[in-house]
């Protein structure tokens, strides 16, 4: 019994190591080749960007699936994407429901909404009683809206949580959601997939927020046949743009970041991956290619799955051969604040 208890003590001072190890690491984005250390997240004056999910859909990675924050002055304004794992890392940051201006959703897979429901519940919890904008794209191929899907987890009589249905009218002591959908075109995403060259037409909405710091235009994505958006968040003079997951088939995103102080783009699949997934996913090179095109000030890569992990650097450098600006890699929540 002594031996067994001496054993358990062991693995409990190895594991208490490696979450020490880590939180280390998931403190620094990491160009490849060298670790650049980041200021403590959030700063206590300005806008902060954190990675709260960097991983995919397959529990492979040890990451969490995607979610971001936007931090204006210390205080957590803007969520985009919640996927699986994303809640813990939430309470990790030490962000609030309460202080959330707008939850993003760019499309509706499971690691990049699944979230939601969990937010909802902690938010239940909460004093908050001002409305929470949520926004994410219009209903395409076998996608609902965002206002179906919400419907879906919340509607009484139906819903999966119909009893946080107070979400839907602010009934209950439950804060109102205020949904925003935003119209995906047909030729912009939720087409028929390998239905040929997206348009390249740029259909800028603005999101409406109340008693915010923040300003958010939107427009749609291109993620194969899946309705997708991309989000451009002003905060003071910062500019961060959020692709989401997206196949690189148009220029949009390169018309819609330009200039942005900040470009997140996902890396989930190698420089040769195979056939048929280039149908979903930007490659590396393609991903730089839209960076260096936007001239944007730094490239963010994330969402990564093992796929993309096997060979990071070669993957990492096919970014750089066509983007000359700084490439930072993500882990969950690594932060970078934007003096």
């Amino acid at each position: 019994l002594r031996g067994n208890r001496d054993s358990a003590q062991a693995r409990v001072r190895r594991c208490g190591l490696r979450s020490r190890l880590l939180a280390l690491a998931a403190a620094l984005l990491l160009p490849v080749g060298t670790a650049l250390g980041a200021d403590a997240c959030p700063a206590p004056v300005g806008v902060s960007v954190q990675v709260l999910g960097s991983g995919g859909p397959v529990a492979d990675d040890g990451r969490a699936s995607s979610a971001y924050l936007v931090w204006v002055d210390g205080r957590a304004r803007a969520l985009v994407d919640i996927g699986g794992g994303a809640m813990l890392r939430f309470a990790e940051a030490g962000a609030s429901f309460r202080d959330l201006d707008a939850v993003l959703l760019t499309h509706l897979h499971a690691d990049h909404s699944a979230g939601l429901p969990a937010l909802l519940k902690s938010g239940y919890f909460s004093d908050r009683a001002r409305s929470l904008v949520l926004a994410g794209p219009s209903a395409g191929s076998a996608f609902p809206s965002v206002e179906d899907f919400l419907a879906a987890v919340l509607q009484p009589g139906g819903g999966a949580f119909a009893y946080l249905s107070g979400y839907l009218d602010g009934t209950g002591g439950l804060p109102y959601l205020r949904v925003v959908m935003v119209e995906i075109d047909d030729d912009n995403g939720g087409g028929d997939e390998g239905a040929g060259e997206k348009d390249d037409d740029l259909d800028v909405s603005r999101i409406t927020l109340r008693d915010s710091p923040l300003r958010i235009d939107a427009t749609g994505g291109s993620h194969g046949p899946i309705p997708a958006v991309f989000y451009r968040v002003v905060a003071r003079d910062k500019v961060i743009v959020f692709a989401g997951d997206h196949d690189g088939r148009s220029d949009i995103l390169a018309e819609f970041a330009r200039d942005a102080d900040v470009l997140i783009a996902h890396l989930p699949i190698p420089e040769d991956p195979g056939r048929g997934i280039q149908n979903l996913h930007a490659i590396p090179s393609r991903v730089g290619e839209l960076a260096e095109e936007a001239q944007v000030g730094q490239l963010v890569l994330s969402h990564f799955m093992a796929r993309s992990l096997t060979d990071l650097d070669a993957n990492v450098t096919a970014v750089r051969t066509r983007y000359k600006g700084p490439v930072l890699v993500a882990q969950d929540l690594s932060c970078l604040n934007l003096p």
